[in-house]
C-alpha cells in the first residue's frame, strides 16, 4: 500500500466504506446492484445480479410464509436462510468493489484496474476487466462476471463441509431440485412471469449455464423494458407479494417482510484464496452460447409450482408426516 499515491490510498479506503456499507442484507445488495446499474447502463451484469437477488431475498422469506414452516423443521430453515445469505453476502464482497473501481476508471478516463488486486479479486477477473476496457465487449464481460460470482461461492458454500451435510444432501434439497423450486424469476408488472431454472444446482458449470440463460431473458430486447420497469417501480421487501401483486388472480400476502424476519447477519472472510489459480477455465464457460431446452414464460408454471407446494402441505397434513429435519 505504501508505494500507492494518495489518491488511489483515499479511493481504497471509500470503496471499502461503501461496500461495507452496502452489504449489510439481501435488501441494501440488491438496491445496491440497480442503482449502480441506473448509474453505468452499460455493465448488465449489475441489472442481472439485481434482479437473480431479489429471487434470493424471496428464497429467504418463503422459508417463513405459509408452507414451509409447516413442513421443514426450525433449525433446517434457519440452516437454509444461512446459505443463502453466506452466498449473497460473499458475491457482494468480491463484486462491489470491482464495479466501483470501474466506476471510478470512467470518471478520472483512465483504467484503475491495477487496485483490484487490493481487494483480492481473482486474477481471471483482473484480465477481463482490462480487456473490456480496451474492446468493450458488454456480452464477454457479463459472462466473465457470472462465471466469476459462481467460482466465488463454489468452496466457501457449496463445497463447505457443514452446507454440504445439512443443506445439499439434505433430501429437502434434492426433493426442491427434482421439483425445479430453483428457478430465478422474472416479473413484469403486467403480472406475467419469466425465467429459467437450474437441476443439479451443486454444479459449478450447470449454474454458469444458469446464469448466460438469465441474462439472455432479462436482456432480451423485447421483454428487458417490462422488468426495468418492474425493478423501478417496485421496492424490494423480499416478500413474494412483491410480484405477485401484480397477478389477475389476487392471492394476498403469503410470505412476510424480509427485515421483520431475519436478523442481519454479521460475516467475515476467512481467507482470500484466488479460485483462478486452484480452477481450470473451461472454454465452454466463456464460449458456449446459452441455450433454452424449456419456454422461458413461466406464467402458468408458476401457479403449477404454487398448487404443488399446497398440496404437498395437504398430503402433509393428511398424512400426519413429520416435518423435514
Amino acid at each position: 500500500m505504501n508505494h500507492l499515491t494518495i489518491q488511489e490510498q483515499t479511493i481504497i479506503r471509500q470503496i471499502t466504506a461503501e461496500t461495507n456499507k452496502k452489504n449489510v442484507d439481501n435488501i441494501s445488495r440488491t438496491n445496491a446492484y440497480f442503482a449502480y446499474f441506473k448509474q453505468n447502463s452499460d455493465i448488465i451484469w449489475s441489472f442481472l445480479a439485481s434482479m437473480v437477488s431479489r429471487n434470493g431475498g424471496w428464497n429467504m422469506c418463503d422459508l417463513e410464509g405459509d408452507i414451509f414452516p409447516e413442513v421443514i423443521e426450525p433449525q433446517i430453515r434457519k440452516q437454509l436462510f444461512l446459505t443463502y445469505e453466506r452466498a449473497n453476502w460473499l458475491i457482494f464482497h468480491d463484486v462491489f468493489p470491482q464495479l466501483m473501481l470501474y466506476q471510478y476508471s470512467t470518471k478520472f478516463n483512465r483504467p484503475m484496474f491495477h487496485l483490484l488486486h487490493y481487494f483480492h479479486v481473482s486474477a481471471f477477473m483482473q484480465k477481463e476487466w482490462v480487456r473490456y476496457w480496451k474492446e468493450g465487449d458488454q456480452k464477454r464481460l457479463t459472462t466473465a462476471l457470472i462465471i466469476n460470482e459462481q467460482n466465488v461461492i463454489q468452496e466457501p458454500v457449496i463445497e463447505h463441509p457443514i452446507y454440504k451435510k445439512k443443506v445439499f444432501h439434505s433430501f429437502l434439497f434434492s426433493f426442491q431440485d427434482w421439483l425445479h423450486f430453483s428457478c430465478v424469476l422474472f416479473p413484469t408488472c403486467g403480472g406475467e412471469v419469466y425465467g429459467a431454472s437450474v437441476y443439479g444446482f451443486k454444479s459449478l458449470s450447470k449454474r454458469i449455464n444458469l446464469g448466460k440463460r438469465l441474462a439472455s431473458v432479462l436482456f432480451h430486447p423485447r421483454l428487458f423494458p417490462y422488468f426495468f420497469e418492474f425493478a423501478e417501480k417496485t421496492p424490494h421487501t423480499g416478500s413474494r407479494y412483491d410480484y405477485e401483486q401484480y397477478f389477475k388472480m389476487k392471492t394476498g400476502r403469503k410470505t412476510p417482510l424480509l427485515r421483520t424476519t431475519f436478523p442481519v447477519i454479521a460475516h467475515h472472510q476467512h481467507e482470500n484464496k484466488d479460485w483462478s489459480k486452484q480452477r481450470i477455465i473451461y472454454p465452454a464457460w466463456l464460449y458456449s452460447t446459452a441455450r433454452h431446452h424449456h419456454p422461458i414464460h413461466l406464467t402458468d408454471w408458476y401457479y403449477e409450482k404454487s398448487n404443488q407446494l399446497h398440496l404437498l402441505l395437504s398430503l402433509q397434513k393428511s398424512l400426519n408426516l413429520k416435518k423435514w429435519k
